[in-house]
């Protein structure tokens, strides 16, 4: 502080811009995700096959799963790219990959063999820009931080990781049962078969 005004050094310019090119990155990326859940743009489902396919990997009932998803990647995707409301965003979109990467974590990291490695970067990458806050280029700054205090970051990451690890415990636990219902039926068909 110099004279009751701050200075901005030069190395806090280029940590502002990289962390406005980060939240551009990362949360254009998870808007235009959270978009095809939502809307169908950009070759996605909407509501309708998104809700379908979270079924399919567990995730029951499926619209309200399909939507919650999409409002977490497309609002916190959003909100991250305008640096606004960042610990609330970041938490928000990082419960959501959080819960993409339990789909894809027992095929390993790689997303080329089906891995969680797009949805972990993602992840890690909001979390620390939920953790950091967007810079001044954003609008947490021109609206003096209301939304970025920093009680905000522990309580919209409790709040969203107790939320995301429910979530997940119940999906699991649904994906464990229909493993084993088709072990007793695959069981029950080879029983039948060799008494036929």
């Amino acid at each position: 502080m110099r004279g009751g005004t701050t200075t901005v050094t030069g190395d806090e310019q280029r940590r502002d811009l990289g962390l406005l090119l980060l939240r551009l990155a990362v949360g254009g990326t998870l808007a235009a995700h959270g978009s095809q859940k939502l809307f169908g743009w950009f070759g996605g489902g909407g509501v309708k096959g998104s809700a379908r396919f979270m079924e399919s990997v567990g995730f029951d009932p499926g619209e309200p799963s399909a939507v919650a998803a999409g409002l977490a990647e497309g609002g916190g995707g959003t909100l991250l790219a305008l640096g606004l409301a960042t610990p609330a965003a970041g938490s928000a979109a990082a419960g959501a990959m959080t819960g993409a990467s339990a789909v894809t974590w027992p095929n390993g990291f790689f997303a080329q063999k089906g891995g969680f490695e797009l949805s972990g970067v993602l992840g890690a990458a909001s979390l620390a820009l939920a953790v950091s806050g967007p810079g001044c280029y954003s609008l947490d700054h021109v609206f003096r931080n209301v939304l970025n205090r920093p009680w905000m970051v522990p309580t919209a990451l409790a709040l969203v990781g107790t939320g995301t690890a429910l979530v997940v415990h119940k999906r699991d636990q649904r994906v464990q049962r229909q493993k084993e219902q088709k072990a007793a039926e695959t069981a029950e068909s080879h029983t039948d078969s060799h008494t036929d």
